[in-house]
């Protein structure tokens, strides 16, 4: 089943609260948080408060993205503040499978991300030990960027690992450019996440964004 993740990285951070809530009752199926510390990406975004104070309003998993350096230090932060899942990059952890397990040790779901530059083969000794991997499909750091096409091929090697590791229930998120256009490219290749911000936050309804969406996923 296709999930739609919305990011609030393109919501009206003056009405956070209420613009999760109307994701919600649109048919989000998880709400995408975009972590930017400014030195990995060049955006600064939002830390462990804000994703506190938006857990009460949404009963929704909280997607927590840390595109940030040393993603270790603040993993207990975010899930205190009430992430379900934590994704860290690939190309911040030289210890990856430590700051893995260093996410499931405070119970919560853990995933690894990788640029559009960066190989699929960097997450195969770590595959088993994960519950998503995230592929970029922008360049981390603004939203509203163009899909790179190129990264699809990357998709479809991972589905195809996943398919035969011993964890296949591993989900595969793509996360950049995602519209209705864009979504039937990356779910035929194997995504079952999408992470769509200006295609749900920059459009007026929001439930029909995320229908439109999610119909043309399911292609």
């Amino acid at each position: 089943m296709i999930k739609i993740a919305p990011s609030i990285l393109s919501a009206d951070f003056a009405k956070l609260g209420d613009e999760i809530a109307e994701a919600q009752a649109g048919g989000a199926d998880w709400i995408h948080v975009d972590v930017m510390d400014g030195h990995f990406v060049p955006n600064i975004t939002l830390g462990p408060p804000i994703v506190q104070a938006i857990r009460p309003h949404t009963t929704l998993p909280l997607d927590v993205h840390l595109m940030i350096e040393q993603p270790e230090c603040y993993i207990a932060d975010f899930a205190l503040a009430g992430a379900d899942y934590i994704t860290v990059h690939a190309e911040t952890c030289p210890h990856l499978h430590r700051v893995i397990h260093l996410i499931k040790e405070h119970g919560v779901k853990a995933g690894v991300a990788i640029n559009p530059g960066t190989p699929a083969h960097v997450l195969q000794e770590v595959l088993p030990d994960l519950d998503m991997v995230l592929v970029m499909t922008v360049n981390p750091g603004f939203g509203g960027q163009a899909f790179i096409e190129r990264t699809v091929r990357k998709i479809e090697q991972l589905r195809e690992w996943i398919a035969n590791s011993p964890n296949p229930g591993i989900h595969i998120e793509v996360d950049g450019g995602i519209t209705a256009e864009t979504a039937p490219l990356v779910t035929k290749a194997g995504a079952d996440v999408l992470v769509a911000g200006s295609a749900v936050f920059g459009k007026p309804d929001r439930s029909s964004a995320i229908a439109e969406i999610r119909k043309s996923a399911q292609f």
